[in-house]
Order: C-alpha cells, then structure tokens, then sequence
C-alpha cells in the first residue's frame, strides 16, 4: 500500500543534510558528464540560449564561484557588470559560461572534479553569510531570500534540474533514486504547497515519486494531480505549461 505523505509535514532540509545532498548531487552531474560521447556537448537543451557544453561551463561556473569567499565576490563583481541594467542573475550565468568557454573537456571535468566537493562543503557551513538577505524575481514577484536559502537549497536544485536537462538532450540515463532525488522531490512539493496554498492530492510516479496531500484539507475538495515526478519538477521550474496549480512556480 502507498503511503501518503502530509506536505506540510515533510521536514526542511537542514543545513547538515544539505551538505550531503549537494555532495551527492555534484557527483552524479560529474558522473554523466564523464559518460557524454563527444557529438553529446554541442546538441541543443531545454535551455535555448545554451548547448550541453555552455550548460556545463555554468555548472562549472558555480562550483568554482560557490567554494569560497573571496571566488564567490569575484563571481557576484563580474556578474553585476555583466548585468548591466539586466536581471543579475543573466550577468552571474553569462560570465560563468564565458569565462569557461576555452577549456578542454578533460580540463572542464578536472576542474569540476575538483571544485565539486570543496563547493559542497564550504556553502553549507556555518557563516553569519548564511543570514544576509538578498533579493529575487519568482513568477514576476519580487522576494526577499536569505543566502542560506540559495546555498542550501537553490544550488542543489539547479544542478539536479540541468541534470535532467543534459540527460533529456543527450539521451543518456537519468539515475534516479527515492534517497537522494525523491527527497529534493518532497522539498518541491512542501514549498509547491506553501506557496499556493490550496488543498491537493499529488501522485507522482518514478523511482523520485510518492503520493502528497495538503494538510487538513477536507474530503471531496482535493484536486488530483497525477505525473511523473519529473516532468513535475520541470514544469514548476517553467520549462513545460502547467495549468492550474501546476502554474505555480518555484524556483530552481
């Protein structure tokens, strides 16, 4: 019998278990990357503006700019004169993929290799940078988030999301599992469900899947929602049309 999981019981995801996540997380990103065939990097994502390869140089871009103070403020002055009047994150990505554009695969996977685990480690300890507040745009709505936000959760949900991207573009096997992708899952839909608030019945299917329902929410007045847990997570993020509260957006 499938157990179903109270959204708004799904317990945060604290900064020490952040830590071990964005470690595993990292390593499966290095591992398909190691297993892409050369013709693989140029072929085209869910991401117009990006190739498999331009995809990994922002991969890249944020391990290395993620695993220290002073890459980090390096990363945050470019990208604020890349922006321009744009949006500062446009700025943030088009340095990391500039500035990595001339590697080699093998130096790319090195210095991934490399910076991975350090990036990991550093942007989950604890730093009175983990409370500074900084500003986002989700759905149009400006937010105010706290850095520990963004180190813990946002960082991992981004690598996990281009995961999906390049095995999507490529062809290649997404390694799923309920431990690690069935848990960033869950921390999905509990901020799904914070964020719009409505009763619901959510089946997502997949090895990353499970049953979800709103808290308290009476008999009869559930919507259902029945998808893969995927291809869930892919049209919050805003890469597929949802309509009703699948039009609600979380950031990856």
């Amino acid at each position: 019998m499938m157990t179903t999981t109270v959204a708004t019981e799904i317990p945060p995801i604290a900064r020490g278990e952040a830590g071990v996540l964005a470690a595993a997380e990292n390593q499966r990103l290095l591992d398909l990357l190691r297993s892409l065939e050369p013709a693989d990097w140029r072929k085209p994502t869910d991401c117009p503006a990006w190739d498999v390869r331009a995809m990994a140089g922002h991969l890249l871009g944020a391990v290395e700019g993620f695993s220290g103070l002073r890459p980090l403020v390096r990363l945050m002055r470019a990208a604020g004169k890349a922006a321009g009047d744009g949006p500062f994150v446009d700025g943030m990505t088009a340095v990391q993929v500039q500035d990595r554009a001339s590697l080699t695969t093998e130096q790319l996977l090195d210095r991934f290799a490399t910076a991975a685990p350090v990036q990991a480690a550093w942007r989950t300890r604890r730093s009175p940078m983990r409370r500074a507040p900084m500003k986002e745009e989700v759905g149009g709505k400006k937010e105010t988030w706290r850095m520990s936000y963004l180190f813990d959760i946002i960082l991992t949900r981004d690598a996990w999301m281009h995961r999906v991207d390049i095995a999507r573009a490529t062809g290649h096997e997404l390694v799923l599992t309920a431990e690690h992708d069935g848990r960033l899952v869950a921390d999905v839909v509990a901020e799904w469900a914070r964020r719009h608030g409505r009763p619901f019945t959510l089946h997502l299917e997949g090895p990353a899947g499970g049953t979800f329902t709103s808290g308290g929410a009476a008999p009869g007045t559930d919507e259902p929602i029945t998808l893969d847990a995927v291809a869930f997570c892919r049209t919050l993020s805003g890469r597929a049309e949802g309509a009703g509260l699948l039009s609600q957006e979380v950031p990856f």
